[in-house]
């Protein structure tokens, strides 16, 4: 059957917790660009902004609130800098609201199947209750968007996609669907559901509080129905900051008060932080937003991201771009995405990057800012694959003046998942 795109009332077993909230975009708070960028991956400067169910908790904490893929978005929070915020995360918990992000539904006796068609993940392999990182690709091998993909079992699936990209997506999922008919399909978007990130060390003791299921049973990328105060919502280790958390999927109706709940049983450990931050702490860790790291004329392998490939993927192929990315993958790909360290004004996105000599344009910088956890600049960019060994020295346009910087190792902070 067609792609069915309905609304359910009620959390039910359908709904299973996914990994994140991957286009929760962002700068840091000093660049001036920072309105300017918010408002451009907004639908429309006349269309009304959608506000997610926790609006008037971010304005009753001092949100600065922007626009954002048509959504009122909390950026930075009067209580804390970035810099703040982003030690805070690091040491402590912080409660980031991503309900923006698109929660979708999959059922059908043909689900796996499209799904390995649209992604090059190994979806028939994955564990039950499992999340992973993955991404749709069109026929160039090209990323669509990069998601979040759940399984409940071999007929039901929940995958998150990126607020920025919906549309995109949608009309992506019905071409693919209208190739490869005929085809048992069911399609849900629980539209209006709150989706919550407790990111930080210190996560699972906050929300441990709140409930009897005992939280180690659960490590990276695994999914479980948490019960908490008469409710059960879907909980899944993961998160967008390097730091061990998780995501927590909740009916709208909901998410208010257990967020105040969360906030109040643990203020001393966990609070609420914005867009802002969240930049740094996923750059921080090597982690890509889409729109800036990753587009469709990009390849997972030219994202420097060939694990999403799967092992029996890679021999039997049967996904869009198969024939492009094999041939990456066995020959590499003529550019590379690479980290880099620099010190003085740093490099951001659009920066050309240019070899040691400043004759040749080699790259771009897709992301860039001061790293309040490194103490020095750090950015991501593409290079043709001659200068991608780490040590390269570069120079970044910035200003219209050459400016140092070396390649370098990610992620520039270690990750700290619980595994």
């Amino acid at each position: 059957m067609a792609l069915l795109h309905k609304l359910p009332a009620t959390i039910s077993g359908s709904c299973c917790i996914r990994n994140l909230a991957r286009c929760s975009l962002v700068l840091d708070a000093a660049s001036p660009s920072l309105h300017r960028t918010f408002a451009s991956n907004s639908t429309s400067t006349t269309t009304p902004l959608l506000k997610t169910p926790l609006y008037d908790l971010h304005l009753a904490h001092g949100a600065s609130m922007h626009p954002f893929a048509g959504f009122s978005m909390p950026i930075t929070y009067e209580s804390q800098s970035i810099v703040e915020s982003n030690k805070w995360v690091r040491n402590q918990a912080g409660l980031f609201d991503v309900s923006h992000m698109v929660q979708h539904i999959f059922t059908g006796k043909d689900v796996t199947a499209f799904l390995e068609r649209i992604t090059p993940t190994d979806v028939k392999e994955l564990a039950p209750y499992t999340s992973v990182y993955s991404m749709f690709l069109n026929n160039n091998g090209g990323i669509v968007d990069d998601i979040i993909i759940t399984k409940h079992a071999d007929d039901k699936y929940y995958i998150v996609t990126n607020a920025a990209c919906r549309d995109t997506d949608l009309a992506f999922l019905d071409q693919q669907n209208k190739i490869h008919r005929p085809i048992d399909i069911s399609h849900e978007i629980l539209d209006g559901w709150g989706l919550l990130a407790l990111q930080g060390p210190r996560a699972a003791e906050a929300l441990q509080c709140l409930t009897d299921f005992d939280l180690t049973q659960l490590k990276f990328g695994n999914v479980g129905l948490v019960p908490f105060n008469g409710s059960e919502y879907w909980v899944s280790r993961t998160g967008y900051t390097g730091e061990d958390g998780f995501e927590i999927s909740i009916p709208n109706d909901e998410t208010l008060a257990f967020s105040e709940i969360l906030l109040g049983q643990s203020n001393s450990v966990v609070k609420l932080a914005g867009l802002g931050v969240r930049d740094a702490l996923r750059l921080e860790v090597g982690l890509c937003l889409y729109g800036q790291d990753l587009d469709e004329t990009t390849t997972p392998i030219q994202a420097s991201l060939s694990w999403v490939v799967g092992k029996r993927r890679r021999v039997e192929g049967g996904f869009n771009g198969f024939d492009l990315i094999a041939d990456e993958l066995n020959n590499g790909a003529s550019r590379r995405r690479v980290g880099f360290l620099s010190d003085g004004p740093p490099a951001r996105q659009g920066s050309r990057i240019y070899d040691e000599t400043g004759t040749t344009l080699i790259g771009v910088v897709t992301s860039g800012l001061p790293s309040p956890t490194v103490g020095k600049n750090i950015a991501m960019g593409y290079v043709e694959k001659q200068f991608m060994k780490r040590g390269t020295n570069v120079l970044f346009d910035i200003r219209s003046r050459k400016r140092p910087g070396t390649v370098a190792k990610m992620p520039f902070v270690p990750t700290n998942y619980y595994r």
